[in-house]
């Protein structure tokens, strides 16, 4: 009998070492961790962020093997988990990859159970990489917001992340050392207790909630719950993936569901690299693609906000809604999604992080003066150009200031998938992003382990060590 998509998901984990990882794989891999653990760091200056660490607190106990980042907290695997998951994604500065924002669903979890086991880096990195790989190809198989409808640009109604609850819970099992039949049950078992998608109703609805398009704790969590849950004994459905009339395309709300994007090339194509956009800014990636036009015409022409008199852009298509059109921005998770706040602070040369977000900069009037001067529309190639290419974000920019307009235009923002070093965020460039989000929040030495650790985690025997580096009392 041929095995079901659940079980060559499953065999896919299980046979997935470090040693048959292309080199870009781990490189990706590494680039990663190492992105979202100076996101968790720097996450906590936002309510969202510190929130989830007193949440983390309450579930986890007050002591335990695992380390929520930034702090001097240790707790259970589940209390860092849940912490480190709303961290990460608190600023909005978290990697990209279909289907939306992967990381701080998928690396909590394996990375809390991997410091309390003392597991090696090796498996850390293989289980890294096979849970960026079943997530991106969960988000080709599924809805996704970028998929152009014909001509246009359609909505689906039933929008989220939480399919990464299947790479979450691989990666787990993959450090417990779990086989081929328990990962088939860990999967089977995800599946079931993936958290709804509500991204649709967040978007449409404002002022919009504090968690967001998907919470990370809660899919986290998911993935922690399969994973302990088939290691002791529970068995999973097998079958759910490849139940079109009843499985998980039906009762998650999928209209797509083309689920050979799952297993295809598996295991000798890996997608997720060639997909994976690293964020220069700590604002929804729809606003990246203007953000770099408009601050190079600043930069070029010396423009100060004062003498800026119309900020017009016209950027992606599917962005017409509640949430990214906002001007009365009360809040940090408000400022992330508005367009106009984001091109206003933008214009104001503000070094991307939390000051991005901090009280002064929402109450600042030189920013709230400016946010009524920008106009937004869709770009009118936007379909053409996504069609041709996944990464595209074509933007304009026209700024009047000084009796004059000037303009600019881009089509994919920094940190897109790319061979070119000026599109592309280098290695480089994520390590001094790692280091500019922990200055000041954990100590020099501390940073410095980090990152020669995880450029090299492949190397490291026990990663208890290495990890707890990422908090304070370390």
């Amino acid at each position: 009998m041929s095995r079901t998509l659940v079980e060559q998901l499953a065999d896919f984990a299980a046979s997935t070492t470090v040693e048959t990882l292309p080199a870009e794989v781990v490189e990706d891999s590494k680039r990663v961790l190492l992105d979202s653990l100076g996101c968790a760091v720097v996450g906590l200056e936002v309510p969202k962020g510190s929130i989830g660490v007193e949440m983390g607190r309450v579930m986890g106990g007050p002591t335990g093997e695992a380390t929520v980042f930034g702090t001097a907290h240790r707790t259970s695997p589940y209390g860092a988990a849940f912490a480190n998951a709303e961290t990460i994604n608190a600023l909005d500065f978290d990697t990209v990859l279909p289907p939306g924002h992967v990381a701080p669903y998928v690396l909590p979890g394996v990375l809390a159970v991997a410091e309390a086991d003392g597991a090696t880096g090796r498996s850390l990195t293989a289980a890294i990489a096979v849970s960026h790989e079943i997530s991106y190809r969960f988000g080709r198989s599924m809805d996704y917001l970028r998929t152009p409808a014909g001509e246009k640009m359609e909505i689906p109604a039933v929008l989220g992340f939480t399919a990464t609850v299947f790479g979450a819970a691989a990666a787990v099992a993959m450090v417990q050392g779990q086989g081929a039949e328990g990962l088939a049950d860990t999967l089977g078992i995800a599946g079931a207790v993936t958290p709804v998608n509500s991204y649709r109703t967040w978007m449409e609805n404002v002022p919009n909630s504090t968690i967001k398009y998907s919470m990370p704790g809660p899919v986290t969590q998911a993935g922690l719950n399969a994973a302990y849950a088939a290691q002791l004994g529970h068995t999973g459905d097998r079958m759910m993936l490849d139940d079109a009339e009843f499985g998980y395309a039906r009762f998650i709300g999928t209209k797509r569901w083309e689920p050979a994007h799952l297993v295809d090339g598996l295991g000798e194509v890996w997608g997720f690299p060639g997909a994976h956009s690293y964020k220069p800014y700590p604002h929804c990636r729809v606003g990246h693609t203007p953000l770099d036009a408009l601050r190079d015409l600043v930069r070029e022409h010396d423009l100060a906000p004062h003498e800026i008199d119309a900020i017009r852009c016209w950027g992606e298509a599917w962005v017409e809604r509640p949430v990214w059109l906002l001007n009365d921005v009360q809040h940090p998770h408000e400022a992330q999604f508005s367009i106009a706040h984001g091109l206003a602070v933008g214009a104001h040369m503000i070094e991307p992080g939390p000051a991005w977000q901090s009280p002064e900069t929402l109450r600042d009037p030189s920013v709230l003066a400016l946010m009524e001067k920008v106009t937004f529309a869709p770009h009118p190639d936007y379909v053409d150009a996504l069609t041709s290419n996944p990464s595209s974000r074509p933007t304009r920019i026209e700024v009047d200031a000084r009796g004059e307009t000037f303009s600019a235009d881009r089509t994919v923002p920094k940190g897109s998938p790319s061979d070119d070093p000026q599109v592309r965020m280098t290695t480089e460039e994520v390590i001094e992003k790692f280091r500019t989000n922990c200055a000041g929040r954990l100590a020099p030495a501390s940073v410095d382990a980090l990152v020669e650790g995880i450029m090299h985690l492949e190397e490291v025997d026990d990663v208890r060590g290495l990890l707890r580096h990422g908090g304070t009392s370390a």
